[in-house]
């Protein structure tokens, strides 16, 4: 218990400290595991242990990564997800290979597990150094995605080619070869026919937190599965995301899964910081900052000149080269592997894994270095260049019964795409027969609106049953995105004025224009003319919103409303009066 505390206490001092310099997360929890690690103060003195128990946050990533891999946004990036990301692999990968077999007489085996572990960059940390710079809006981030995208693709191949290499993977009691693609058949078939199904049936009987549960149970069991199999453990909880990109369910298991995630990969960072081995920069610096700077100078130059194909400008290549130009989180994973398969010794591991840990660590500095020492004018991307995820929807609909439903009939109508989320699994499977695009997922969850791509709309249609938890909905939007455009519907007048006064800009009243429909037929009922009974609803709708505008500014204090009432129905009559009279 105390363990934990420790690595609690170091994430929570840590972390904050890096994100304020700049430095980022991953850096943050590299450093705690430094500092509370043997090299330092020693607080845990067996980081080997802990850091097999943390790489349950790289099969949860893994899994995760898989979800946000739909076939349709993999097709519509293929061009440059195989020409950025598989040349830049290659290329890094090769001249890594050869410089270390050739120069440093490295074994082939050994050689070529190092260069593909460098070759890869951090996706956590390009996307957020990328994300705080404003690119992942244009089409330079679009590309350095696309150059993540191919890496983290290829993590799950480059660990098969791990374990082929491994001296001891032909064991005397190893499985027969048709087991392996059998568990793989097997995982893809229940993964595609059997869990949506179950997941369905869980969301109508088993609550919240079972759902929870199940999320978990999907990815550790398919990733228990493959291991028995003796693949990697990441190839199945990878295959389970990718069989789930397209379920109604995707955007919830995301959410559920996200915090487990977030704290096993914080934990695996920490053990990986526990096990840097801090001494060679003592025993060997000319090594360790050699191999820091040319990894970073080889991968900026490589992604740069890929990029320069493109016709891009130099300095905007070489920028997008250096913020991906560090080692990756999966390099640590691919050590690890190669260690466990007695493919390198300790000695190796350590010093690729110190390389690593520095290049994150030197990569924020370096683009700051150079930012300051270029044009801005030439760092600035066109404005009419394609948006990154250019197909990702631009509208939510939170509740997708009744009344969210006219918005989305309306919206694909017109070929404007939508992402719709609704907590009611039966209700979900029936309007996707009809062709909508629906997911299960409770919109009352934060984390489960962010997941649906929140930060990516334009505008929100909040179409909740529940009053409050609409305005809680509305709250948490206009704080934490206030340029989204939010469109609530209500209950009530009383509703009305609570989602103004919490930022929405359009409020519709749910009840509102049938009545004053019905109003109006009543009018023609009594022997108006069609006109004279429009007009009458309209001089109606006019004033009712300008007295609702009013009372909402007022807010909830109730003499003010009612008075603001008292004085609109005087101010009413005297507006049918007028109407009436004759011209």
């Amino acid at each position: 218990m105390l363990s934990v505390v420790y690595f609690l206490l170091a994430a929570a001092i840590a972390v904050p400290l890096f994100k304020r310099l700049g430095l980022g997360a991953i850096l943050g929890y590299l450093a705690a595991g430094v500092v509370i690690g043997p090299a330092v103060l020693g607080l845990i003195n067996d980081p080997e242990n802990v850091l097999h128990f943390s790489e349950i946050g790289v099969i949860l990533l893994l899994f995760v990564i898989g979800l946000e891999l739909e076939p349709a946004k993999l097709w519509a990036m293929r061009a440059q997800v195989l020409l950025l990301g598989g040349g830049q692999l290659l290329l890094t990968a090769t001249i890594s290979y050869l410089v270390l077999a050739k120069c440093f007489g490295m074994g082939s085996n050994s050689a070529l597990v190092v260069s593909m572990a460098l070759a890869l960059s951090s996706t956590a940390f390009a996307v957020q150094l990328m994300a705080d710079k404003g690119m992942m809006g244009n089409e330079d981030g679009r590309r350095g995605f696309s150059i993540l995208l191919f890496q983290d693709l290829a993590v799950v191949p480059i660990l098969f080619v791990v374990q082929a290499l491994s001296p001891i993977a032909d064991k005397p009691d190893a499985l027969p070869w048709w087991i392996a693609p059998a568990a793989v058949t097997l995982l893809v078939v229940f993964a595609r026919f059997l869990i949506n199904p179950a997941l369905n049936f869980m969301s109508r009987y088993g609550g919240a937190e079972i759902m929870t549960v199940v999320a978990l149970l999907i990815v550790m069991g398919a990733a228990v599965l493959m291991d028995s199999a003796g693949l990697s453990m990441g190839l199945g909880a990878f295959l389970a995301g990718m069989m789930l990109a397209n379920s109604t369910f995707r955007h919830q298991l995301e959410a559920d899964v996200e915090p487990f995630k977030g704290l096993s990969l914080g934990l695996f960072f920490i053990s990986i910081g526990m096990t840097l081995n801090l001494g060679l920069l003592r025993t060997e610096p000319m090594t360790v900052m050699a191999g820091t700077l040319g990894l970073m100078a080889l991968k900026a130059a490589v992604v740069a000149a890929l990029v320069m194909l493109a016709r891009v400008p130099w300095s905007r290549a070489l920028m997008l080269g250096l913020m991906l130009s560090q080692g990756g989180e999966f390099g640590f994973v691919i050590m690890s592997q190669a260690l466990s398969d007695k493919l390198l010794d300790a000695h190796v591991a350590g010093l690729v894994n110190l390389v690593v840990g520095l290049s994150m660590a030197l990569t924020s500095p370096v683009v700051i270095w150079a930012e300051r020492r270029m044009d801005k004018k030439a760092l600035k991307t066109p404005e009419k260049e394609s948006r990154f995820e250019e197909k990702s929807p631009e509208v939510l609909i939170l509740g997708f019964g009744r009344f969210g439903q006219v918005t989305g009939r309306i919206l694909a109508a017109n070929h404007i795409p939508f992402t719709a989320l609704d907590k009611d699994a039966d209700h979900i499977e029936f309007v996707r027969r009809f062709g909508n695009k629906v997911f299960y997922g409770d919109a009352a969850r934060r984390e489960i609106m962010e997941a649906a791509g929140l930060s990516r709309a334009r505008i929100v249609v909040v179409a909740i049953d529940e009053p409050m938890i609409a305005l809680n909905v509305v709250e948490y939007v206009t704080h934490n995105h206030p340029k989204i455009t939010l469109i609530a519907r209500a209950h009530n007048r009383a509703d009305y004025i609570k989602l103004k006064a919490s930022g929405a800009k359009v409020v519709i009243r749910e009840v509102f224009a049938g009545a004053l429909d019905a109003a109006t037929e009543t009018l023609v009922a009594l022997g108006f003319s069609d006109s004279q009974a429009l007009s009458a609803a309209n001089l109606f709708k006019q004033h009712d919103r300008k007295l609702l505008e009013k009372q909402a500014k007022a807010g909830e204090d109730p003499d003010k409303l009612i008075q603001i009432g008292l004085t609109g129905r005087q101010e009413l009559e005297e507006l049918f009066r007028k109407d009436q009279q004759p011209d």
